[in-house]
């Protein structure tokens, strides 16, 4: 199991608070980037097999699955709460 730092998202409409993210990514790991669908992060971490998380400010912010009204999606959790850090990423390229 790898622990993935994640480091930029995608959404639809970059300015909407409602539209989920639809890829995450990291274009400066170490294994020379990367950028995965929402679903394949979900899967990732619902099998098992990766672990992800942000890291801003030196606050890190563990990714989890949430099973909201519309589906599954994605958020970090830190400091004891859910939470939308993922949301103030930058945009992947």
């Amino acid at each position: 199991m790898a622990d993935v730092l994640v480091s930029c998202i995608n959404k639809r409409d970059r300015n909407s608070t409602h539209e989920g993210i639809t890829h995450l990514g990291n274009p400066n790991s170490a294994n020379g980037g990367w950028k995965w669908t929402r679903a394949q992060v979900i899967a990732s971490i619902e099998a098992k097999d990766n672990t992800f998380y942000t890291l801003v400010n030196g606050n890190r912010g563990n990714i989890g699955v949430v099973d909201g009204p519309n589906g599954k999606y994605v958020r970090t959790y830190a400091d004891g709460k859910w939470n939308d850090n993922l949301l103030a990423l930058p945009e992947c390229q």
